[in-house]
């Protein structure tokens, strides 16, 4: 069957996926990470929460004038997903994020496809974003991050 348009060659609406949200990274202290990437690099703090829910204090660093962003991820306490990643690989690259139009029609195809999701459902993410996440292992040993900005987000 002939692909359209409208259509990836997975089969899947090419409107859903619609750029890398973001790169997420491990760090121990956000403080000094934000410090590092403003004085290393000139990267400007964007955006700043704490996010109970998910256990991390996070910041959203813009790179230059692009849409594109890194979010730096420091755990809320030795319980936070981001500790233990911290405990077993140290600072570094812990997600890689892909923006969508829609995270139920996207974890519905995924699903579909035996793709496992870490949630049932979309839990809040950044700056009341909707999020999911694909296990690493369906997803060439890398944790992707699924992400629906809220309506009224600034991208």
């Amino acid at each position: 069957m002939p692909m359209t348009s409208t259509e990836t060659a997975a089969g899947i609406p090419s409107h859903l996926f619609t750029q890398i949200d973001h790169v997420g990274l491990a760090v121990a202290d956000l403080d000094a990470a934000i410090d590092f990437y403003d004085k290393t690099f000139g990267m400007k703090l964007a955006h700043r929460e704490t996010n109970e829910e998910q256990g991390v204090e996070e910041a959203m660093i813009a790179i230059g004038d692009s849409d594109n962003k890194l979010q730096l991820l420091a755990p809320l306490n030795e319980n936070s997903t981001i500790a233990k990643f911290l405990d077993r690989n140290g600072p570094g690259m812990q997600q890689l994020a892909y923006r969508v139009t829609d995270v139920e029609q996207v974890s519905a195809i995924l699903k579909e496809r035996g793709v496992r999701l870490l949630y049932d459902a979309p839990r809040r993410g950044t700056a009341d974003s909707r999020i999911n996440f694909i296990h690493p292992k369906d997803a060439g040993g890398v944790l992707v991050e699924l992400v629906e900005p809220a309506a009224n987000a600034a991208h």
